[in-house]
């Protein structure tokens, strides 16, 4: 007769299953949760500003890893959750870029990266003032702390000789322009480029000059140049003045000039000139010698350049200083002394 089998589980055992699926129920629930918390912070980190209450200047040094920039985030207190930093340095692997920047309000990590990945480095200016000295530009050169300086220490000489030009006179020799750089750039860079600038603008005006100009050479216009420069600030008189001096030295007269007697006095000029400084004869006193100073008396732009190499057609040989910018031009000496008595004397 057959015999029918029956297995009755303990209940013992029935307990363990269930409490076994529910453990496990729980645990993946918990882990499920712990997941999306997980999910939500990490998505919370990358989208959350680094720099939450205003733009960033960021400097980089060269050879700087992510890691070396997630510990001045943490300096400057923008780096809250650090661990949180490194492994984004380990899952992005970025390659950044030495150099200065300027971070946006409001860039998320993702956007700091993509910045120092790269390479649009923050840009400074210089700008070389027209009429400004050779000595005023290289003062300006050493007092900008954005510059690496690398020509501090050397006199006007020797910057000509390390720019290819060696016993040129460094006055007059760099363009007045605006000059971009990055920080840390040298000094030599700028003045490079500047003293290239200038060489290829009088190159350039020189070829194109009037053909009557009393000048003999491209140096004699950076020097002429220079003196209407310093003459005047008004565009509209420096073809003018331009007039004057080359019809002064058309007929052998001397140019007396205010400016090149002030520049050969160099340190000696205390802010007022005196009759004895336009009698005590030096190479730049136009007042004692006849023609043009031996070397440019400041950096002229472009426009006074220009104004050298078409100086205006006129009669005039004379020009006084009206007090306002402007100046009073005369024929003889008698309108002009009479400009004088009334400008100046009138004036004082």
């Amino acid at each position: 007769m057959p015999c029918l089998a029956i297995v009755v589980e303990s209940s013992t055992g029935l307990n363990m299953r269930k409490l076994f699926s529910f453990v496990l129920l729980a645990v993946l629930i918990v882990m499920g949760v712990a997941g999306v918390h997980a999910w939500n912070d990490w998505q919370r980190f990358l989208n959350h500003p680094v720099n939450p209450d205003g733009d960033l200047n960021l400097w980089l040094a060269p050879g700087s890893s992510f890691n070396a920039l997630t510990r001045q985030f943490e300096v400057l207190g923008l780096a809250q959750s650090a661990w949180q930093w490194r492994v984004f340095g380990r899952l992005r692997a970025p390659v950044l870029k030495a150099g200065e920047y300027r971070v946006p309000t409001g860039s998320s990590i993702e956007d700091l990266v993509r910045l120092l990945e790269s390479g649009q480095v923050r840009e400074h200016r210089l700008t070389i003032v027209d009429g400004w000295t050779v000595q005023r530009l290289r003062k300006a050169l050493v007092n900008d702390p954005r510059l690496r300086q690398r020509t501090a220490h050397l006199d006007d000489d020797e910057l000509m000789a390390l720019l290819g030009c060696p016993g040129c006179f460094a006055e007059g020799r760099f363009l007045p322009e605006t000059y971009f750089f990055t920080r840390s750039s040298e000094d030599l860079a700028i003045l490079r480029r500047a003293f290239e600038a200038m060489e290829r603008t009088v190159t350039e005006i020189w070829a194109g000059r009037d053909a009557d100009l009393p000048l003999d050479s491209p140096e004699e216009l950076l020097v002429l140049a220079s003196i209407i420069e310093r003459e005047t600030g008004q565009a509209g008189e420096r073809a003018r003045v331009a007039g004057v001096f080359t019809r002064r030295l058309e007929i052998g007269m001397r140019l007396q000039t205010d400016p090149t007697v002030i520049y050969g006095l160099d340190d000696d000029f205390d802010g007022r000139l005196r009759r004895v400084h336009l009698r005590t004869d030096h190479p730049w006193n136009t007042y004692t010698r006849h023609g043009l100073p031996p070397t440019p008396i400041a950096l002229p732009g472009r426009r006074a350049i220009e104004a050298a190499a078409h100086p205006q057609p006129g009669t005039a040989l004379y020009f006084v200083s009206r007090g306002d910018g402007t100046h009073h031009f005369s024929d003889t000496l008698e309108e002009h002394n009479a400009a004088v008595n009334r400008y100046i004397r009138g004036r004082r």
